[in-house]
């Protein structure tokens, strides 16, 4: 079972730009409660797309040069990195099967 990796502002470009695989990365804080309700979507797509697929937490009040990086304006803020570029970028809570048509758009092409 995977689960996602905490990525920081230090580790951002190894972990997610130098990925051989597709990276989804959560840009969070623990002070927000949409994060806390997307949590566990994030959880279960790490475990379903084991092996397709690499989950990363970024939290945006310890790792601020990152989410300024992409212009991250509020959180959650869930973005597709393939090949080291943004593919896709979801912003606010949305339902699991939201997330799984984005997410299998962008594997699939």
């Amino acid at each position: 079972m995977s689960h996602p990796v905490t990525v920081t502002d230090t580790t951002f470009k190894e972990e997610v730009l130098d990925s051989q695989v597709p990276v989804l990365v959560d840009f969070w804080a623990a002070w927000c409660s949409p994060c806390k309700m997307i949590a566990p979507i994030v959880e279960e797509l790490a475990t379903e797309y084991d092996g397709q697929l690499k989950v990363a937490k970024v939290d945006v009040d310890a790792n601020p040069l990152t989410p300024g990086m992409f212009g991250i304006m509020s959180i959650p803020t869930l973005m597709l990195f393939r090949g080291g570029k943004a593919e896709e970028r979801i912003v606010g809570y949305q339902p699991k099967q939201a997330l799984e048509a984005k997410l299998q758009a962008v594997l699939a092409a």
